[in-house]
Formats: C-alpha cells, sequence, structure tokens
C-alpha cells in the first residue's frame, strides 16, 4: 500500500543564507519532508547544493559517486535519472545498502519498481504516465515534482501522486501551513475517491 498521502516542500527557492530557519519553518508548518534539487551543472544547466540532506533529487551525470556522500550527510531518499545510470539495478543496490530509499525519475524505470519506491514526472504532464503508474502499481508511492502548487495538484492527485513536492508555492507563500494544508487535503481526497471507485 502506498504510504498515504505526504507534502515535501522544495527548497530550492528558499532564503539559502537562512537554509536552517527556512527548514524548521516548512517543517513547523507540517511538511512531512523536505525535497532538495542537487544538480551538478553536467546533467542539468544548474548548480545547487554540495552535501545536501534528506530528500536528494540527483540532477547530476554520475549518480553512483554520490551515494556515499549522500548517506554520509544524512539523506533518506536518493532520487535519481535513470537515463544518467548505465546500471540501475547496481545503483538501486548501492542506494539501499547505504540505508537509504532508492527512487528514480523517468517512465523505464518501471522495470525496476520491485526494487524499490518510484517518483516520477513533473507536474507540467501529470496526467497519462501518473494514472497509468498508479492503475500498474497500485501501492507504489509516486512523487510529482516541478511546478505543483494549488493550482496544479488536482491533476496531479486525481492522476494518482500521493507524495507532492511544492517549492515556491509554499516558500513564497505568507501562510506555508495552509497552502501545505490545501495540498494535502487535495491528495487525501483523491485517494479516498480512487479507493471508493474500486
Amino acid at each position: 500500500m502506498a504510504s498515504g498521502c505526504k507534502i515535501g516542500s522544495s527548497i530550492l527557492n528558499s532564503d539559502l543564507a537562512n537554509l536552517g530557519a527556512e527548514c524548521l519553518r516548512m517543517l513547523d508548518s507540517g511538511a512531512d519532508y523536505l525535497h532538495l534539487d542537487v544538480m551538478d551543472g553536467h546533467f542539468v544547466p544548474n548548480i545547487t547544493f554540495g552535501h545536501p540532506f534528506f530528500d536528494m533529487h540527483m540532477m547530476v551525470s554520475k549518480p553512483e559517486q554520490w551515494v556515499k556522500p549522500m548517506a554520509v550527510a544524512g539523506a533518506n531518499q536518493y532520487t535519481f535519472h535513470l537515463e544518467a545510470t548505465e546500471n540501475p539495478g547496481a545503483l538501486i543496490k548501492d542506494i539501499r545498502e547505504n540505508g537509504m530509499k532508492s527512487c528514480s525519475v523517468t517512465q523505464a524505470e518501471v522495470q525496476w519498481h520491485s526494487q524499490g519506491p518510484l517518483q516520477v514526472g513533473l507536474a507540467i504532464k501529470p496526467g497519462t504516465s501518473v494514472h497509468w503508474l498508479r492503475t500498474q502499481f497500485p501501492s507504489l508511492d509516486i512523487e510529482v515534482d516541478g511546478g505543483v502548487g494549488p493550482d496544479t495538484v488536482h491533476k496531479c492527485a486525481e492522476a494518482g501522486a500521493n507524495m507532492i513536492v511544492s517549492g515556491s508555492a509554499i516558500m513564497r507563500s505568507e501562510d506555508p501551513r495552509s497552502v501545505i494544508n490545501l495540498l494535502r487535503n487535495v491528495c487525501s481526497e483523491a485517494a479516498q475517491k480512487r479507493s471508493l471507485d474500486r
């Protein structure tokens, strides 16, 4: 069974000079977890953090080289892009052996679903791929990341996402708790409707 609806606050748009306070503000506002986007300038053109923690979204060209540093830094979950590795099975095994949950991004990762949780997509096109994954794997945790806020969460949740990452919609809100609650309520209502429709 999927772990229920969880809301992760992406801190990419936070005040990085006050990162500790920003993280506490998000957790105090009800975020279930913190989502950090790690970019190395190779896999994607941006560069962000060096040695972050929590939910690591590894937008890097060699995800294998970051597993141990992320585990040592205290990461709970290691999300990588499938096309950035030649051996996803070995990478998933290494991630797990280092005490983290493994997740990957892209629809092609479905073949690896039996080895761990799955993260897919961007909120830009949440419908078809998330819906298909939810029907094929009803107990899988499916996370949607990218542009999710009050105006887009409905599509993500109705498609089957149970883990929602939201950045600027939460970080830039004067009342982040109310935004987190709205996202969680929409996600929970969609999950409840799906269970009634079965």
